[in-house]
């Protein structure tokens, strides 16, 4: 199967992630696409495709994180090169979807900036979106072209599953994790708790209670970004003071600003699992309890469903 997608269509890569883009065109059989990318002396981006893409159907993986502004303007410029070669489809591969969490006007005058990074890439020249756990799903509906929204939770259970085997129980870190919380349950077949939190600012929660029973079990907090790591350093400091043994968590996203490492370092949580759709920065290199899950394998074969016109939704359902 690989040879045949290897001689129908092309994979580009932007400089987001080098190292997931190599991963995943090793498990497709392929090569990345041939592309220039560097900067004029104003740091403007200076982009060229450097091979025919006529009639062709791409794919381009750019993850938005880190320097998300950046990284999504030099997609929008690649994703425009590539149309402007007159390429017949261009299937936009987004791991994290930088700017998910601005899907709504939080406060009087403010934008929906999710909505208007989706306009930005239609208006490039995307013809598909595939993303990995949107933090808010309506984005999905902020397009009018195909967007496949895949979920990482089966790849990072399995790993969970393989450290614990006994006395597990779910844990959402929030109401907003609940439904997330539900679904590792579910493929877990274990029970699942409820942390109710109070935000008292942007790096602060002060939780109230826990609605369930985690005394004596091995609790897995479950969320699909951790930013500051407040909300799930409070949720495992909750859950050890009501009796919980061993304290794992799972987290699709890692983007661990400020001192959201020192904090899980020294937490109760003991094994931060976490998938590679964001690189691995310096500050988590020497970091003990955070274990990366690659997604590579996952995110390949669902390039490959895309592409065979396969049910993208049967790799997560």
């Amino acid at each position: 199967m690989p040879d045949m997608l290897g001689s129908s269509f092309l994979l580009f890569a932007g400089t987001s992630h080098p190292e997931l883009s190599a991963e995943v065109a090793k498990n497709l059989d392929l090569k990345l696409g041939k592309v220039n990318i560097q900067r004029f002396p104003d740091e403007e981006i200076d982009l060229q495709v450097l091979e025919s893409v006529r009639g062709r159907d791409a794919f381009v993986l750019q993850t938005i994180a880190l320097d998300p502004n950046n990284y999504l303007m030099e997609l929008l410029i690649l994703i425009d090169a590539l149309k402007r070669a007159s390429v017949n489809s261009v299937n936009v591969v987004i791991p994290y979807f930088g700017y998910c969490r601005q899907d709504r006007k939080a406060k009087p005058r403010c934008p929906i900036t999710a909505k208007l990074v989706a306009n930005l890439l239609e208006k490039a020249g995307a013809t598909r979106v595939l993303t990995i756990d949107l933090h808010a799903a309506q984005v999905e509906g902020f397009f009018d072209i195909p967007v496949d929204n895949i979920h990482a939770r089966s790849v990072l259970a399995d790993v969970v599953q393989s450290n614990v085997d006994k006395d597990l129980i779910v844990v959402a870190p929030d109401a907003g994790s609940v439904k997330l919380a539900r679904d590792y349950a579910n493929i877990l077949q274990t029970d699942f708790a409820v942390v109710d939190k109070i935000r008292i600012n942007s790096d602060e929660v002060e939780v109230v209670t826990i609605i369930g029973d985690v005394k004596g079990k091995n609790v897995l907090l479950a969320d699909d970004i951790c930013s500051t790591a407040s909300t799930i350093v409070s949720a495992a400091k909750a859950c050890r003071e009501k009796g919980a043994k061993r304290i794992l968590a799972a987290v699709t996203h890692g983007l661990f600003v400020g001192d959201a490492v020192e904090k899980i370092e020294k937490s109760p949580i003991d094994l931060f699992f976490v998938s590679n759709t964001i690189p691995k920065t310096e500050k988590v290199k020497n970091a003990t309890k955070i274990r990366y899950v690659s997604i590579a394998s996952f995110l390949s074969k669902a390039i490959r469903f895309v592409f065979s016109k396969e049910s993208v939704s049967s790799l997560t359902n």
